[in-house]
């Protein structure tokens, strides 16, 4: 359920409050909110732990114990890229650190206008 204008408009006064108040505790809330896993991370970690798993298969047929071992280590390497967090670039961080509130209030504005338009179409059947 979205919420009202009012809402809006107070959380809003609410995110501003507290960037003004701790904007340490404010940066730290934004900045985890942004690193997220990569799709293109969990791919190519997923095929990391596919090469590695063909080693440790490999080394149990050819009973070769550090083969074996290798192919562990890929294995572990590849899920730990998959589930790494994405890590955006300073210089992008700071852009959108910038222009975040503007960011949600056009959403919100554009959110709004569409629920208009839905809300006035159902009325009209």
């Amino acid at each position: 359920m979205p919420l009202s204008e009012h809402e809006q408009r107070l959380l809003d006064q609410l995110e501003q409050q507290l960037h003004a108040e701790d904007p340490k505790f404010a940066q730290a809330l934004s900045s985890e909110a942004k690193h997220s896993i990569s799709m293109r991370n969990v791919v190519i970690g997923v095929l990391i732990v596919i090469v590695g798993l063909v080693g440790v298969l490999g080394a149990v047929a050819l009973k070769i114990f550090l083969l074996g071992v290798f192919g562990f280590l890929v294995m572990g390497g590849g899920v730990y890229l998959a589930l790494a967090k994405s890590k955006s670039a300073p210089g992008s961080q700071q852009s959108t650190r910038a222009g975040g509130n503007g960011g949600a209030k056009q959403k919100g504005g554009f959110m709004n206008g569409l629920e208009e338009k839905w809300e006035e179409r159902r009325r009209q059947q």
